[in-house]
C-alpha cells in the first residue's frame, strides 16, 4: 500500500489552506460576511480615547478587531489563556481578525484590560443597543409579540465559612474578606445561590426578551440568581410590544397591572395549584401558548450548545457578570442574524 509522503513547503501554502477554510462550514466566515464590524469603531474609539493615558507606551491593538478578539471568546466559551492560545493556534481565528502570522497576538492580560475597561464604562450594553437598532432597522425588529423567559449563568462557586455566607447573604463585606485585598479580588460578594427543582446554582440570571418571530433578543436584565424570574418584567416589558408570551412563573396581579400599564396583552401559560387544577380548556389554552414561548429556549440551547456551555462564565463580580452576560446577547444576536440572512438569500 502507498503511503503519502509529506510535502516541502511552498510558497502559497498558507493561501491555499485559508482558501478551504473559506469554503468549508466556517462559523466564523459566516459572521465576517454578514456582520458590519465598522459599525462599532467610533463607540469604542470613544472609550478607549477617554482611557488612554497620554502620549509613549506601546501602539495599541486595533479596537474592532479587540473587539472581535472578544467576541471569540464569547462564542467558543474561552478564558484569556485559552483564548490567546487558540488565536495563536488557530487559522480559522488569525482569519476572523484579520491577523496575518508577522502580526502581534495580543496575549491574555491585553484581552482582560480591554474587556474590563469595557465592563468599567458600561460599554457592553451601548454596543448591544447599537446592534439592536442595526437589527431594527433592518426590520427584524419590532415586531408585535414578545417573549420573555431567564437562565441562571453559574460562576464558580465560593468556599466561605457560615459566618461569611451570613454577612453576603445580609449584603455585607465580611471583615475576613477586607483585611486581604488579594483574597477580597478572588471572592464574590454579589453572586447568590438558588434552587430549582433538584438543581442548584450559583451566580446570575440573564432575563431576556425576544421578538417571537426572530428569535432575537430585544432587551435583557441581569440580576444575580435568587431573583425570582417575574422581578425582571417591569425593566423590559414596554409599550407597543403587543402580545407576551411567557410560562408560568409569570402569573401574578402585579404582572397583570404591568402589562395593562403598557397596553401589552398578555399570553401567560396559566398554573395549577393544589386543589385547584388546571381545567381541560385551561390545559388547551396552555399548550397553544407554549407552541410560541417554546421559541425563547431555542436561545437558551444555542448559548449552551453551540456556544460551549456559554451560560456557565468565570467571571467575578455583577459588574463582570452584566459585561459577560451583555457580550453573550450580543454575540447570539450577532450569529442568530447570519442566520436569518444566509436562510433569505438561500
Amino acid at each position: 500500500m502507498r503511503i503519502i509522503q509529506p510535502k516541502d513547503s511552498g510558497l502559497f501554502d498558507r493561501e491555499i489552506r485559508m482558501k478551504k477554510l473559506a469554503e468549508g462550514p466556517d462559523p466564523l466566515s459566516r459572521l465576517n460576511t454578514r456582520i458590519e464590524w465598522e459599525m462599532f469603531r467610533s463607540s469604542l474609539e470613544r472609550v478607549f480615547e477617554k482611557d488612554t493615558k497620554g502620549p509613549g507606551g506601546r501602539p495599541r491593538h486595533d479596537v474592532v478587531m479587540m473587539f472581535k478578539v472578544l467576541v471569540l471568546q464569547r462564542y467558543y466559551n474561552l478564558s484569556d489563556e485559552q483564548t490567546e492560545y487558540q488565536i495563536n493556534d488557530r487559522m480559522s481565528f488569525q482569519k476572523f481578525l484579520g491577523l496575518r502570522l508577522a502580526d502581534g497576538v495580543p496575549d491574555q492580560k491585553t484581552i482582560w484590560l480591554f474587556r474590563e475597561t469595557l465592563s468599567r464604562n458600561g460599554s457592553v450594553e451601548l454596543l448591544f443597543r447599537q446592534f439592536e437598532n442595526y437589527l431594527r432597522e433592518a426590520g427584524l425588529m419590532g415586531h408585535e409579540g414578545k417573549i420573555i423567559d431567564a437562565s441562571f449563568v453559574d460562576v464558580p462557586r465560593q468556599r466561605n465559612s457560615r459566618d461569611e455566607n451570613q454577612s453576603i447573604k445580609c449584603g455585607q463585606v465580611p471583615e475576613s474578606f477586607m483585611k486581604n485585598e488579594n483574597r477580597l479580588e478572588q471572592k464574590d460578594v454579589e453572586a447568590r445561590w438558588a434552587k430549582k427543582g433538584e438543581e442548584v446554582h450559583y451566580g446570575y440570571k440573564d432575563h431576556v426578551k425576544v421578538d417571537k418571530t426572530t428569535k432575537l433578543i430585544e432587551d435583557y436584565e441581569v440580576t444575580d440568581a435568587s431573583v425570582h424570574d417575574s422581578q425582571a418584567v417591569g425593566d423590559l416589558v414596554e409599550a407597543g410590544d403587543g402580545t407576551l408570551h411567557a410560562d408560568s412563573a409569570y402569573t401574578g396581579k402585579g404582572i397583570e397591572t404591568i402589562l395593562e400599564g403598557c397596553g401589552v396583552k398578555g399570553e401567560i401559560c396559566e398554573k395549577g395549584y393544589r386543589g385547584d387544577p388546571l381545567t381541560e380548556v385551561q390545559k388547551e389554552r396552555n399548550k397553544t401558548k407554549s407552541r410560541i414561548r417554546v421559541r425563547v429556549e431555542h436561545v437558551f440551547g444555542f448559548m449552551t450548545n453551540t456556544m460551549r456551555d456559554g451560560l456557565k462564565m468565570r467571571w467575578i463580580g455583577i459588574r463582570r457578570a452584566r459585561a459577560g452576560i451583555g457580550l453573550l446577547n450580543l454575540v447570539y444576536n450577532m450569529a442568530r442574524y447570519e442566520q436569518i440572512v444566509r436562510l433569505q438569500v438561500g
